[in-house]
């Protein structure tokens, strides 16, 4: 960094995520009755203090009368905001280490407890100016050394003008005592930092708003640990994704929107214009028109199993990485399909609607065990397996098709045609994908084919069954019942109605698309697919993409990771080395790996290169993106 710059970084809200006095405060009155309300009133003065509508000496004064603390419980304190770093400043620790020269802190808090914390991150002691308490013979805070500028009014100010800082100085804080440095003339630009907290009498002040740390040291050409500020990275998640996800991606410090339903095809186009990073349920479909909009999209999250909504083509020509989770799900679904099938084959459910309108109709016919009878399942893939282990677990003889070849579990047995398994089984099971051969995969013909009296299940794709069939052969008799959770037209929010030719149906069971909805299958799915797309993001690993070559890297160190998208043709490879020789840069490690469309390289290099070799890696021929990672 130029030794022309110096930074003067807040502590409070700032450095840490929280008011140290906030924290102080749980700890000292830790059993007090009245806790509650005396944190809550420690909150409303910080409050005041900051926007300026209290003077910072009255908000002190206030604060420490009601804490009642003692020199004892600092330690505990101290051993708290350690934990309280602001992400953006733990990340880019290694800057202020290097850089310890030209960074201050400046805070009304206090000594005791700020010299410990930002030591850990190469702050000199000397460097940090804030207030220090005063204590009795007891060890009870009583009060402040009231002599030190910065337990006045404007002392921020005050203290940087007989520091004389030569250079130009940058403010970062979050409150209005930090802006006065600004409006008092001492410095060059007031940060207002918003990654904790957003007060808009303070960022209407500001001269440039900062949700990180990675922010300001990128928008100064001084960002020497990660090559794009996570603030500016737009996440756009729709269909209700569980909390988790969201907190996730917030807490790696993204821009998030959250929208609760799906999105029509117009909409989506006008929304994704600048969104970085979109996560989707079943309902969304990401089209070709859709993704033409995408002008910065780098990856899609399918937070759930099937990908058969996203125009996966598209994205490999755009260089767009697409991440789904294919197991987090699977045990919800496979006790569903366990469940129903129990409750068609002993017709429970027409049992209790005639119970619940007021028909005892206590009698077993066409009430069956399930133990000893044929289950068939259609597509042998992660569910469709584990529910061959469940089912033959309780007694039932699996058989199952796929047009895979896959390995039998246990004693299940493997048939040659779809055909065969309809025309012998008692259950029939759909667990196939979305593409597109397996629109009307079960249509008349093939009911007809299926045992009379039997029961069909279908918790895959709404498309895979012609539903019109369906009903006639439950109204015919040829099937005994049926159960169906996917539709091929489904509504977009709760709000919407549902139509469906199957209502009303006898032994016919219809879920609104919850075969994987429960809590557990969406905190699964919550934590795996943003996992995801961060290690994507942070270390270009593509490990579990649906649609990218799938490479699992090795953790950067010491260099900078040159991620090349390209069409797959020959010779690629050849040109970045080409390239890299031709600049004299030194390879660390590289790694490629391709698709039948797309090849996706790796390069790890020294940190030392120019601008002039990065555009000519950007213009080889058939580059579809390029990203440097660091």
């Amino acid at each position: 960094m130029p030794q022309t710059k110096k930074f003067i970084i807040d502590f409070d809200s700032t450095f840490t995520q929280v008011e140290a006095l906030d924290i102080l405060g749980e700890i000292s009155l830790d059993g007090d009755a009245s806790a509650g309300k005396k944190l809550q009133a420690i909150k409303d003065i910080t409050d005041q203090g900051m926007e300026g509508s209290l003077t910072f000496r009255e908000s002190l004064e206030q604060r420490l009368e009601i804490l009642q603390a003692r020199k004892s419980q600092i330690a505990d304190l101290i051993e708290a905001l350690k934990k309280r770093v602001s992400k953006s400043f733990e990340r880019n620790k290694e800057f202020l280490q290097e850089n310890a020269d030209d960074i201050f802190i400046i805070s009304n808090g206090f000594k005791d407890f700020i010299i410990p914390i930002v030591a850990d991150y190469g702050i000199k002691e000397e460097n940090v100016f804030a207030n220090e308490f005063v204590y009795d013979g007891q060890g009870k805070i009583v009060d402040f050394n009231r002599e030190n500028p910065l337990s006045k009014n404007n002392g921020k100010a005050e203290t940087i003008k007989h520091l004389k800082l030569e250079g130009d100085i940058y403010v970062i804080g979050d409150g209005y005592t930090d802006y006065e440095i600004k409006a008092s003339g001492l410095a060059n630009k007031f940060y207002a930092f918003t990654e904790n907290v957003h007060r808009p009498k303070v960022t209407s002040k500001a001269d440039h708003i900062a949700p990180s740390f990675d922010e300001i040291l990128y928008i100064n050409k001084l960002n020497t640990k990660f090559s794009y500020p996570k603030s500016r990275i737009k996440v756009l998640l729709l269909e209700n994704v569980h909390p988790i996800g969201v907190e996730l991606l917030k807490e790696e410090g993204y821009q998030v929107e959250v929208v609760s339903s799906a999105m029509t095809e117009d909409e989506l186009c006008e929304k994704i214009k600048n969104v970085s990073i979109l996560g989707i349920r079943s309902k969304t479909n990401v089209t070709k028109k859709v993704l033409e909009n995408a002008n910065r999209l780098i990856a899609i999250g399918a937070f759930c199993i099937g990908t058969n909504q996203i125009d996966l083509e598209t994205c490999q020509e755009k260089g767009i990485a697409v991440f789904n989770a294919p197991f987090s799900n699977t045990r919800s679904v496979v006790e569903m399909a366990i469940a129903e099938i129990i409750f068609l084959m002993r017709n429970f459910f027409d049992k209790s609607v005639g119970m619940h309108q007021g028909r005892w109709d206590k009698s077993a016919s066409g009430s069956f065990e399930i133990r000893g009878k044929k289950l068939g399942i259609v597509g042998y893939g992660n569910i469709g397996a584990q529910l061959s282990v469940l089912a033959e677990n309780m007694g039932m003889n699996v058989f199952y098709y796929d047009v895979i070849e896959k390995l039998a579990l246990g004693n299940a047995t493997k048939v040659d045609t779809l055909e065969e398994l309809l025309q012998n089984c008692d259950i029939i099971s759909l667990h196939v994908d979305g593409r597109k051969d397996n629109k009307c995969l079960i249509d008349s013909s093939k009911i007809n084919l299926m045992k009379k009296g039997a029961i069909l299940v279908n918790l895959s794709r709404g498309h895979v069954v012609e539903i019109p069939a369906l009903k006639e052969a439950i109204r015919s008799g040829q099937l005994a019942g049926c159960a169906v959770d996917v539709f091929p037209e489904e509504p977009k929010n709760n709000n919407e109605p549902f139509q469906s030719e199957l209502i009303g149906l006898p032994n016919t069971i219809l879920t609104p698309h919850i075969g994987g909805s429960t809590l557990e299958a969406q905190e699964n799915i919550a934590r795996f697919v943003p996992g995801k797309i961060m290690e994507y993001i942070n270390t270009g690993n593509t490990f579990n993409s649906v649609n990218f070559p799938n490479i699992q890297l090795p953790f950067l160190k010491d260099a900078h990771r040159l991620i090349h998208i390209h069409q797959n043709e020959p010779g690629v490879l050849a040109k970045i080395n080409q390239v890299l020789a031709g600049y004299q840069i030194n390879i660390v490690g590289q790694y490629l790996k391709t698709n039948e469309k797309i090849g996706y390289v790796i390069t790890d290099i020294d940190k030392a290169y120019t601008k002039e070799a990065i555009d000519a890696l950007k213009n080889i021929h058939g580059t579809i993106r390029f990203r440097i990672l660091y």
